[in-house]
């Protein structure tokens, strides 16, 4: 009895010790689940570059062949189930490689099955056309088995994120084909069909999935005090003694949130006049649940340092309570504070 004990000690032990070095070593990473629409390929099937982009009206695509060129075209209108605006536009080189020992014409005989070779933008916009920032990836696109450590939803695919501007300055991480509920495979065209009428004639809808790792996310601070949430108020620190009340307006002192409105220069301070206000989608959640922001700046006379303010849910439960920031859809780690 007493060596079991000993063996469920030790088991309990080795848990918190891989635990605590998980929690110490892991890197932070989101995954961004975007959503297109009016989804068109158009092939290269035609030779005379006077005929590109000519024909008004819905023009299917010969064969494709091997080491054929392609464009494709999407609209991004959500990101993580947020309504959200910009464009997906994909670069592809057909190479349909195949580990069959004999491989058939057109075929490229190697060790893994994939279809092309893929360089995606997705250049992001909130639902009101407010600029981003953009996310660029490179690999094999199409059927495929996803690398390991892929998102559980992602079927396909297997690309690099090389690199982002504007919110996601400095990103890496990966990329394939999700699966969405709604999903319409993209429509191929030739490249003699206008793509002005893109949308009028109608496309696929598709689901991507990147796993993003930023360059920075967005960090409560933390003092000697505890996390640095304070009552708006006096912008005295939420404290046990001092606990928050729902439906209280809280101010959060942050980094990591991003590119603000009006810009400053990297590496400079934020000035007092006019307000920072960034430019991201900034979304704090109390215990899971979305909290209404009411302000998002940049602090004046820090550098990579913000003020977001926020309304504690008139539901909140009582008690210990996680409060996490997200910008550009990127969250950052949790803190936990207490409401009465």
């Amino acid at each position: 009895m007493a060596g079991k004990a000993r063996v469920i000690a030790t088991t309990v032990l080795l848990v918190a010790v891989y635990c605590t070095l998980a929690v110490a070593q892991a890197t932070p990473r989101s995954i961004l689940q975007i959503d297109t629409e009016n989804r068109v390929q158009y092939v290269e099937d035609i030779f005379d570059v006077s005929k590109f982009a000519t024909n008004p009206n819905v023009t299917p695509a010969a064969a494709p062949f091997e080491f054929q060129s392609a464009v494709t075209i999407a609209d991004i209108v959500a990101v993580n189930g947020q309504p959200a605006k910009g464009t997906f536009i994909s670069r592809t080189r057909r190479i349909n490689t195949t580990p069959t020992a004999t491989a058939g014409p057109g075929q490229a005989v190697a060790d893994i099955a994939r279809q092309a070779l893929i360089e995606i933008i997705y250049e992001i916009q909130t639902a009101d056309g407010n600029p981003i920032g953009t996310i660029m990836t490179a690999g094999f696109g199409g059927p495929g088995t996803p690398p390991p450590g892929s998102p559980l939803g992602q079927v396909q695919g297997n690309q690099t994120i090389v690199g982002g501007t504007g919110a996601f300055l400095g990103a890496r991480g990966q990329q394939g084909g999700g699966t969405g509920p709604n999903d319409v495979p993209q429509r191929t065209a030739s490249m003699a069909e206008d793509p002005a009428n893109r949308r009028k004639n109608g496309g696929g809808r598709n689901r991507e999935l990147l796993v993003v790792i930023p360059l920075s996310t967005p960090e409560i601070v933390v003092t000697a005090s505890g996390p640095a949430v304070t009552h708006s108020s006096d912008f005295s620190l939420v404290t046990a003694s001092k606990p928050a009340a729902a439906g209280e307006i809280l101010s959060l002192f942050v980094t990591g949130l991003g590119p603000t409105k009006p810009g400053v220069d990297p590496g400079k301070p934020f000035p007092a006049s006019p307000a920072s206000v960034v430019n991201s989608p900034v979304d704090v959640t109390v215990n899971g649940k979305s909290a209404e922001v009411t302000a998002a700046v940049g602090f004046p006379g820090t550098v990579d340092g913000y003020q977001v303010n926020f309304r504690v849910p008139s539901d909140a439960a009582k008690g210990t309570t996680t409060i996490q920031v997200s910008a550009a859809w990127i969250a950052g780690p949790a803190v936990s504070i207490v409401i009465q």
